[in-house]
Parts: structure tokens; sequence; C-alpha cells
């Protein structure tokens, strides 16, 4: 029997539909892109999140090359159009940088699919961390090795203003401060080993795990960074791994506290200057059977803290996990309430991120090459297993970070 000739049409403006909102016969539509950074090949591994499942899907001719070498962190330009890569580069026997760091550039096209644009050089070495500002407008990016490591041991900021049109990076010099023959230095300075940053409001938190510190500047106009009254914030006996922020609330995840085994979470509060302290109910133990947390993430909605375990201690379990934390209206943290949490999740996670519907939570796992999946439930923070499965291959090996973008516009 043939189909009629309104059928026809039907079943053509269905498999269009289909065709343009990336739908398959056994999910929903595509929700968001995923890179995912790996360091043994310096690849970049795309997916596309599925909306109904939250499954992954490889993009095709990935992985990509990250355009230098050791890719450590990844940043989405709002729009989805840009992509930015940090490439670490190699240390020599002494710790010192080759100098072979740099920020790769992605045009991001039809499907999530990446074409290398540029690479750009920071203005000091071992580039770690970046992020955008909120109009992506500038891009910040965190070097462990200022230009006057040797003498000094700091790191720095370099920042870039970002064309929209075309990706391309422009040098921002401090306007407040010159160097020796009188010209504007092109870096921000911060403390000793910065390991990673936040913003938050009109200020810029890095963590320094050289000392132990936090070093606060203010944002200000077309770029710059101005420094406040309190440069350094100790944080005292500490072993401080990962700091995250939501609102005035500030909260740094200790891998060294005697309160827990599995370490603690210190909320603080922010203050003028980009001051800190310490909330009144004080730090926060870990949950019980976690061990060095390394990373923390607020969800979208700003009511959860998740925080990422590197390594359990239970040896029936040797996975590692997510402890889960509702924020309360105080910015106290108080336990998710679930037998389940803390959650697993693949062997050594290192980044964790949350998909453009607020539906799903990621995480790339160095040690085993795979990247975990679960559901996000708004109402309770609860995380549970995607239904159909929620390990997936990394394809890029030993993976690092990972960022998601919901549109390209």
């Amino acid at each position: 029997m043939t189909l009629s000739k309104i059928g026809r049409i039907t079943r053509a403006l269905v498999v269009s539909m289909a065709v343009v909102l990336g739908m398959s016969a056994c999910g929903g539509y595509t929700v968001g892109f995923m890179w995912v950074l790996g360091t043994q090949y310096n690849q970049i591994a795309g997916f596309k999140i599925d909306d109904y499942t939250g499954n992954l899907t490889r993009m095709v001719n990935s992985p990509y090359p990250s355009a230098g070498t050791n890719p450590v962190s990844v940043v989405v330009r709002i729009g989805g159009n840009y992509v930015f890569v940090v490439n670490k580069g190699t240390l020599n026997s002494k710790g010192i940088s080759n100098g072979d760091g740099n920020i790769a550039v992605f045009a991001v096209g039809e499907d999530g699919i990446l074409t290398f644009q540029n690479t750009y050089q920071t203005a000091g070495n071992a580039p770690l961390w970046a992020t955008t500002d909120g109009t992506g407008t500038f891009l910040y990016v965190l070097d462990s090795q200022a230009p006057d490591y040797a003498t000094t041991g700091n790191g720095d900021i370099t920042v870039f203003g970002i064309d929209g049109s075309t990706g391309r990076l422009q040098l921002v010099p401090n306007q407040l401060i010159k160097n020796a023959q009188g010209q504007q230095l092109n870096y921000f300075e911060v403390g000793k080993a910065p390991s990673t940053f936040r913003m938050g409001g009109t200020c810029l938190y890095t963590l320094d795990a050289g000392d132990q510190t936090i070093y606060p500047y203010g944002l200000g106009a077309n770029g710059q960074l101005t420094i406040e009254v309190n440069s350094t914030i100790p944080l005292g006996t500490v072993n401080a791994t990962s700091l995250n922020i939501y609102g005035s609330n500030v909260y740094v995840t200790d891998a060294g506290s005697k309160l827990s085994a599995g370490g603690s979470i210190i909320p603080f509060t922010t203050g003028a200057s980009c001051s800190l302290s310490v909330q009144a109910d004080g730090a926060v133990a870990n949950l019980p059977l976690t061990s060095n947390p390394v990373y923390s993430m607020v969800d979208q909605k700003n009511r959860y803290l998740y925080v990422l375990n590197h390594g359990g201690t239970n040896s029936n379990n040797p996975n590692s996990s997510i402890s889960a934390y509702v924020i309360e209206t105080t910015g106290q943290l108080q336990p998710v309430s679930d037998p389940n949490n803390p959650y697993p999740v693949g062997n050594g996670p290192t980044c964790m991120v949350e998909d453009p519907s607020n539906q799903y939570l990621y995480t790339s796992n160095s040690n085993d090459g795979t990247l975990t999946g679960k559901f996000l439930n708004q109402n309770t923070g609860q995380l549970s297993d995607l239904t159909r499965g929620s390990s997936f291959t990394a394809f890029a090996a030993q993976a690092t970070c990972l960022a998601v973008s919901g549109n390209v516009d």
C-alpha cells in the first residue's frame, strides 16, 4: 500500500524536524555540547548531550588536537561560538616552565565540531586555569609562574580582550603598575603556586597553594584588576584544593582537615574590599567514606554545593565520589538527605559540570579514562544514575577538565 500525498508530506516534515533538533529513535534532541581534555595525547574529545536520557554521543572527527601540550582547562565563551583551551606546556627537571604553554582558540561549528583558529602566549608561563567575564568580553588566564617567578615564586593573571566575531585575543596591559623601565606591566601578580581562581560579584579570588592564602582582586573597567586593601587572606593550617562562590559566600575545600578523614569545606562570607571572614559555624566536615576533595561546584540554580572527592576510604568501593550539600539561606551547608550520598563516580575525577538544561551532572575521571553522568534532582539535590548507564568512554586519555555549551549564537 502506498502513502497518500498528505501522509508523505507529514512523514517528511517529521524527519526534517528530527534532523533539525538532533533527535534519534532511541533518545531526545541534543540539549548541549561537551568538550573533554586529555593530557596523554593532547586531545579534546567532543560529545553531544541527549536531552531525554543524558546520554553522550561522540562528535564527528572527535577527538581533536588541543594545539598545545598538556591541556588542563577549557572555557566556553558566552553564546557558545568559541572555546578556549589552556595548554599548560612542559616543565624542566627543576619545575621551571619550558615556555611552551599557550591558549588555543577554537571556533564552534555545526553539531559542536571544533575548528582551530590560533594560539596565544600569556604574560607568564605554565597557564593552568581560565575564565571569561559575564559578557564574554575578556578572558582571564591564571599562570602558575609569573615573569618574575625566579625571584618571587609567584604566579600571575593575564587578561585578554576577546573579539566576539573572530575569537581573536588582545593582551590587556596592567594600567596600575609599571616596570623598572617605566612600561606598563602586561600581567597582574598573585601569590605563590596558584592553583585556581573564581569570580564573584565585583571580586576575583585566587587560591595560592604555595602559602595557603587567597589573593583577591577587584574587577575594574576594561578588564582591569584592582588591588584591594586585604591583598592577601591567610587560610591557616590547611591543604586548600578548590574554591567556589555563591552570592556573598565563598567555599574552600580542605583536603587536610583534622575535622574529618575526608577533609572539610570552609564557608566564608565576603565583605568590603573583597575581604573574607569564616562563617560563625565554622568548617563543615566532608561526608563519611570520602577523601581528598579536589573540586567543587555550585549548581546553576544556586541551591546545592557538590564536592568532588578524588579517592574513597571504603575498600569495598575503590571509586571516587561526589558529596552533595544543601546551601541554606545563611550560606551554611547541610548534607543532602539521601542514604546514597556521597555518590560514586569513576576513578580519579578531576572536574565536574552541569548540563545547560540543569538536568545532568558529569565528571571527568583521569585514572580510568571515563566520564560519569548523573541525573540531578533540582528539588532535592539528590543524584542518581542515568537510565541507560552512567559511565562513558572519555576518548581523551588522562582526562583533566571539561566544559559544556547549550547553544551556538
